[in-house]
């Protein structure tokens, strides 16, 4: 099931009330003792994060109250939760803070993830900027669109000439299991100049608003990339993973990558299949 319109409309403003009320207050605001780190000293977690999941996750239990919520923070208390993505009629997955540890920090590069699944297909995707108060949406056979408080809205399309650019894309070998790290950067270096933000929300974003070929990901976390990458396949765009599978938010496992193209998915599963013959090796 599609979220109608005034039920889209209702998760915009969930995110948008959490943002204004629970987000933006705390930025570069984080009293002492609201920051605490969860599986490892770089995996953040703060007061706000909490706080604004616990606010969106109750208007979604209003909007869509026969569906199953699963939010980042809900799941580190009750992993279980994971589950339910895969075996829920519906399901909506929340992100509270992406790019925790930018937030923690002062960086103004962080966003707020929400994606609705149907029978662990995701069917809605929000990618929303709490500080510019605007939002990527993608529906499900309905396409990508970049859309702002005043009510303007475009469509977001990858299969246009990207224009002059250094840009390649997005991607970390810092993610990778360490055997695979060297010569995964090698191959970046001589792609052309990538980058990353260490914010999933805004990568998807900047990737969807035309930049770039590609956009890498080894940390397979539905409420990082189950909005992303249905607004990248909305877009005109391709998202799977090294060894040949189609993405889907009940994969929490593998080498995943976003292209501006089907023909680019495909050119780059040859040129690194010796990421998952390796990976495989090492397994």
């Amino acid at each position: 099931m599609i979220p109608n319109q005034q039920q889209q409309d209702a998760l915009v403003e969930a995110v948008r009330t959490a943002a204004r009320e629970e987000i933006l207050p705390r930025f570069r605001n984080l009293e002492a003792g609201s920051v605490d780190a969860k599986s490892n000293p770089d995996d953040l977690v703060t007061i706000a994060d909490r706080l604004s999941e616990a606010s969106i996750s109750a208007a979604v239990a209003k909007i869509l109250p026969e569906a199953e919520i699963v939010g980042e923070e809900a799941v580190a208390e009750d992993p279980t939760l994971l589950d339910r993505i895969g075996i829920a009629e519906t399901a909506v997955i929340i992100d509270p803070i992406d790019g925790t540890w930018n937030f923690a920090k002062g960086v103004s590069v962080f966003g707020v993830l929400l994606a609705v699944t149907h029978r662990g297909e995701t069917v809605f995707g929000l990618l929303y900027d709490p500080l510019n108060d605007d939002w990527v949406m993608a529906i499900r056979g309905g396409g990508t669109w970049f859309c702002t408080a005043d009510g303007k809205r475009r469509q977001l399309r990858l299969d246009v000439p990207e224009g002059p650019t250094g840009f390649a894309g997005f991607g970390s070998p810092w993610l990778l299991p360490e055997h695979l790290r060297e010569r995964f950067a090698l191959f970046l270096l001589g792609r052309g100049r990538v980058t990353d933000m260490r914010c999933a929300c805004h990568a998807y974003r900047t990737f969807c608003f035309g930049n770039g070929q590609f956009s890498f990901d080894f940390k397979l976390m539905p409420w990082d990339h189950a909005a992303g990458a249905l607004a990248v396949v909305e877009a005109g765009g391709a998202v799977g993973l090294l060894d040949g599978r189609d993405y889907a938010p009940t994969i929490h496992e593998g080498y995943m990558v976003s292209a501006r193209n089907a023909e680019t998915l495909e050119a780059l599963r040859k040129e690194l299949s010796w990421m998952v013959e390796e990976g495989a090796a090492a397994g």
